[in-house]
């Protein structure tokens, strides 16, 4: 996602799923795509090198699963316990929660 605006809309009524390490919000996009947006304050993950890690594990995560996921715009919002993650903890957290973000049930 590209504008202030995308972000703005996908918050005004998302559905959410939530770990200890980071929150995914969704909403439903008229596009025939799912798109990502990532939040990752410096407040939350205080190192550049930190939140570029995150960002880029988020990427390669949404990558791998985009073919499964619905048309919905998707963001991924970082809490500070995130940094604490390993990869591949993280890469399953990422799993679960597109995973239930995705199911039918969701608007």
């Amino acid at each position: 996602m590209l504008t202030p605006e995308h972000y703005q809309n996908v918050f005004k009524q998302a559905h959410r799923a939530g770990s200890p390490h980071f929150t995914i919000i969704a909403r439903k996009n008229s596009l025939s795509n799912p798109r990502l947006g990532l939040a990752v304050p410096k407040k939350q993950i205080k190192t550049a090198v930190g939140r570029n890690k995150f960002k880029r594990l988020c990427r390669e995560s949404f990558r791998n699963n985009q073919h499964k996921l619905p048309n919905k715009d998707f963001v991924v919002i970082a809490k500070k316990s995130a940094q604490d993650l390993s990869n591949e903890e993280m890469f399953k957290l990422l799993d679960k929660l597109w995973l239930r973000l995705s199911r039918p049930s969701r608007g």
